[in-house]
C-alpha cells in the first residue's frame, strides 16, 4: 500500500486526530481508575492488533517476528512504558499538562542521539531545546505555585512517555546503523502485551463498568491499533520533518477536545508555556526542512 504525498498528509492529520481522543474519552469514564484504565486499553490494543496484523502481514507474521533481536524486546519495553505512563498521567493531571510535557519528545530524541550516538546537533536545535526548556519551566513553575498536589507527580509520569519514545527512536537509528530494519508495528503489539501483563495485578479489584470497558475498547482499537498501523504507511511517503510537524497536531487536537468535550479549560500559564514549546518545535523543524530543500 503506497499513498500519494497529498493523501499521506491528510491521512496523517487523521491519525493525529485519533491519537488525540484519549484525554476526552478518559474524562467520561465512570468507575475505572488508574492502572485499570491502562489495562483495558492495552488489552483491547492487543486484541485489535492480533486481528489487524495477520490481515496486513499474513497469517504467519508471528513466526517472522525478530524474536532473537534485543532491539525488538527493548522496543517492546519502550512501548509498554509509553502506554502505561500516558494513561496513568491522564488520571493525575490535566490533559493539556500531559500533552505539552510529551511535546518535548523530538528534542529529547535529539539530545539522546547526541549523547549516545554522537550525532552533531545544529545550532537551531540547541536554540529550540533552550526555548522549549523555558516554556516547560514556566508551565511547571506556575502550576506548582498554585499548590496543585498531583501536578508534579502527573507531569513526572507524563515525562516518562517522551523519554521512552526518545530511547525508542534512538534504538531504531542504532539498529539501522548496524544494517537491521526494526519493524515497529509488531513491537507495538509486544509493548501492549507487556503493558497488559504489568497492569493486570495492579488493576485488582476491577471496578470498570460496561460503559467504561466500551470506551476503553474504542481507545484500544481507534486510538492506538489503527492509527499506529496507518502511521507506518504514511511514514513510507512523508519525510521525517513532515511527520514531526504533523504529529504536533495531536497536542492542539487533544487540548481542544478536552476543552470542548469535557469542559477542561487549560490555564493561561499552561497555554503560554505550551506555546513556547510548540513554537520551538515548529521553528526547529521548519528551519531543518527549509535547509534540506534549498
Amino acid at each position: 500500500m503506497r499513498l500519494s504525498h497529498g493523501w499521506a498528509v491528510l491521512t496523517m492529520v487523521g491519525v493525529t486526530a485519533l491519537w488525540s481522543i484519549a484525554g476526552v474519552v478518559t474524562r467520561h469514564l465512570e468507575e475505572a481508575r488508574s492502572f485499570e484504565i491502562t489495562f483495558w486499553r492495552s488489552f483491547f490494543t492487543v486484541l485489535s492488533l492480533l486481528v489487524i496484523l495477520p490481515l496486513w502481514q499474513g497469517r504467519g507474521f508471528l513466526k517472522r517476528l525478530p524474536w532473537r533481536s534485543r532491539y525488538f524486546w527493548y522496543s517492546g519495553l519502550c512501548w509498554c512504558v509509553m502506554f502505561t505512563a500516558f494513561m496513568v498521567a491522564l488520571t493525575l493531571t490535566a490533559v493539556a499538562n500531559v500533552l505539552i510535557t510529551m511535546a518535548v519528545g523530538p528534542l529529547l530524541t535529539a539530545l539522546i542521539s547526541r549523547l549516545f550516538l554522537g550525532y552533531q546537533l545544529p545550532l537551531r536545535t540547541w536554540f529550540a531545546i533552550v526555548l522549549a526548556g523555558i516554556g516547560i519551566g514556566w508551565m511547571y513553575g506556575s502550576q506548582l505555585s498554585l499548590g496543585d498536589p498531583n501536578f508534579l507527580i502527573g507531569s513526572l509520569v507524563a515525562l516518562c512517555v517522551p523519554i521512552a519514545a526518545s530511547v525508542q527512536w534512538t534504538m531504531v537509528q542504532k539498529s539501522q546503523s548496524e544494517g537491521l530494519n526494526l519493524d515497529l508495528v509488531p513491537s507495538v503489539l509486544l509493548g501492549a502485551i507487556f503493558s497488559t501483563l504489568l497492569t493486570f495485578p495492579l488493576s485488582m479489584p476491577f471496578q470498570a463498568s460496561l460503559h467504561d470497558v466500551g470506551l476503553l475498547a474504542v481507545l484500544g482499537l481507534f486510538q492506538l491499533a489503527i492509527p499506529c498501523v496507518i502511521s507506518v504507511v504514511c511514514a513510507r511517503v512523508l519525510k521525517a520533518p513532515e511527520v514531526s510537524l504533523l504529529a504536533l497536531l495531536e497536542i492542539v487536537f487533544g487540548i481542544a477536545l478536552a476543552w470542548w468535550g469535557a469542559n477542561e479549560a487549560p490555564q493561561l500559564s499552561v497555554l503560554m508555556g505550551g506555546a513556547l514549546v510548540l513554537g520551538a518545535l515548529l521553528l526547529n523543524e521548519w528551519l531543518g526542512w527549509k535547509q534540506n530543500n534549498v
